[in-house]
């Protein structure tokens, strides 16, 4: 059966002309020539998928877009925005809105058709994950220092672990509002925090939670931060703990993409994790913030968790002396993730982590090693029995560099 697209357009030439190309490629095209319509059109027909149009008279793309978001019924139905604003700032506000695509106009034919195939895949193959048969490796990233990489190193540890082991992980953005993890896999904040901070605690269960969360091709799960500061208020500690107890159920791996604070609801999330990694900067400012870090988790009795210390050179000269830093910290690092702003820049701008976009590289390399370094001992210690590009090259860098 055709997929049934619908076209939201206010240039009847544009719409007729695009409505007749995706007609040949096989889709059901049906239209609207506003947001208004397209509105009116949902409530007795149910796209596949909506192309929306961002600059229309009256209600514009991106309000038309937050409109369907808040209709849970609608909520499933991928959303392309399609617009002549092509920048990084429309960009995410297309993405805030609550759409999964945006292309620039005028678009390929055949690059388009192959952005919606891409989503209507997705949306099909969504699979939950299966319960997970041992307690899950949660990993906490946290810093007290803000602008350190916690967001970076989260996304690509998550990524890194789902293409390592060909397995749905979690990825928990415990941001209050407005976090990062989600744009750094190019997702859609269509569904967030907000929707479960709307029910009732005990009404939250596993199929409410997973469907509050944003998927990827690699098998990373997100749950997204609220966009919206009020929406904060209504994730409670309790509502926290719940969710996170759920995920810890079903995913066997779940990564924190911590705030720089130790509120309560941050400390929900540290005691239910069993590693935190500590990130540092060569800097005076975040080296003091760590070293508060380490004597909280003292204070905290955190002596069964794992604690390791990245020290992430955020900037190309004139940092600290490492072993200065480790001396303030009372503590050796584990790892030093180098200078590279060539790479990690068009992970915030474009959503491609470098553990993906480039896994051979430098980078890439880190992260695959460290998905690995921190995976469960069960499952190192045994050869899986379908081996994966990334588990076959991190095993041949460990035989390599046994034999040096």
């Amino acid at each position: 059966m055709p997929a049934k697209v619908l076209l939201v357009d206010d240039d009847e030439t544009l719409r007729q002309i695009t409505a007749a190309l995706l007609s040949r490629h096989g889709f059901n095209v049906l239209v609207a020539e506003s947001g208004i319509k397209a509105l009116e059109s949902l409530k007795t027909i149910h796209p596949d998928i909506i192309l929306l149009d961002v600059m229309m008279p009256v209600m514009d793309g991106f309000t038309a877009c937050r409109q369907i978001r808040a209709d849970t019924s609608l909520g499933y139905i991928p959303i392309i925005m399609l617009t002549a604003l092509d920048s990084v700032e429309n960009k995410v506000k297309g993405f805030e809105a609550g759409a999964d695509d945006y292309i620039a106009k005028p678009c390929d034919t055949l690059e388009l058709v192959a952005r919606i195939n891409a989503l209507l895949r997705r949306s099909e193959t969504v699979e939950q994950p299966a319960p997970s048969k041992e307690p899950a490796q949660t990993i906490a990233v946290f810093s007290l220092r803000g602008g350190s990489g916690v967001s970076t190193i989260s996304a690509n540890l998550a990524a890194g672990l789902a293409e390592l082991w060909n397995m749905p992980v979690a990825l928990v953005d415990m941001v209050s509002y407005v976090g990062q993890s989600a744009l750094f896999l190019n997702q859609s904040l269509h569904n967030t925090w907000a929707e479960l901070g709307k029910m009732k605690v005990e009404e939250i269960d596993e199929e409410v939670v997973l469907k509050s969360m944003l998927s990827h091709k690699s098998q990373v799960r997100t749950l997204a931060a609220p966009p919206r500061p009020e929406q904060s208020e209504l994730l409670t500690p309790e509502l926290t703990g719940r969710v996170l107890d759920i995920l810890r159920g079903c995913f066997p791996y779940v990564i924190l993409d911590m705030p720089h604070d130790l509120s309560e609801r941050s400390l929900v999330g540290l005691d239910r994790s069993n590693i935190i990694l500590v990130i540092v900067q060569p800097e005076i400012a975040s080296t003091r913030a760590a070293s508060v870090a380490l004597e909280t988790f003292e204070t905290l009795q955190y002596q069964d968790k794992k604690i390791y210390i990245i020290l992430n050179w955020t900037f190309p000269h004139k940092g600290l002396v490492v072993k200065d830093i480790e001396n303030l910290l009372k503590s050796k690092i584990d790892l030093i993730l180098p200078y590279a702003a060539d790479d990690f820049i068009p992970a915030l701008n474009f959503g491609k982590p470098p553990v993906l976009e480039n896994p051979e590289g430098p980078l890439g390399i880190i992260f695959e090693d460290i998905a690995m370094a921190l995976s469960k001992e069960s499952q190192r210690a045994v050869r899986p029995e379908k081996t994966t590009l990334v588990w076959k090259r991190v095993i041949e860098r460990i035989r390599s560099r046994k034999q040096k």
